[in-house]
């Protein structure tokens, strides 16, 4: 599935859709500054897989700071059977650029 610009992402979130929105920061990056996403980590994805398995056919949006980690986080689900997910690109720094 197409990757998402940061344009797309805050229309949506200024628009109230619901959709499953995934930050893969660590918790402390997270803390410091969020934009609602679920938090969890690219290091503790493998292992808390069992949360996201009845979203494995649903539009799944995943961020962290620049993209680099939400796209190794997209390619991990991906083979893993997860069929709509979209890498937000720059992350959270270009989102907070706008």
């Amino acid at each position: 599935m197409e990757d998402i610009t940061v344009n797309e992402l805050k229309h949506r979130i200024e628009n109230g859709e619901k959709f499953h929105f995934l930050d893969v920061r660590e918790e402390w990056e997270y803390e410091e500054d969020n934009l609602g996403a679920d938090n969890i980590p690219l290091g503790e994805l493998p292992h808390r897989l069992q949360e996201l398995e009845e979203l494995k056919d649903e539009e799944l949006i995943i961020h962290c700071r620049s993209g680099a980690r939400s796209g190794n986080a997209k390619k991990f689900l991906e083979g893993k059977g997860f069929t709509k997910v979209r890498n937000v690109l720059g992350g959270i720094l270009a989102y907070r650029a706008l």
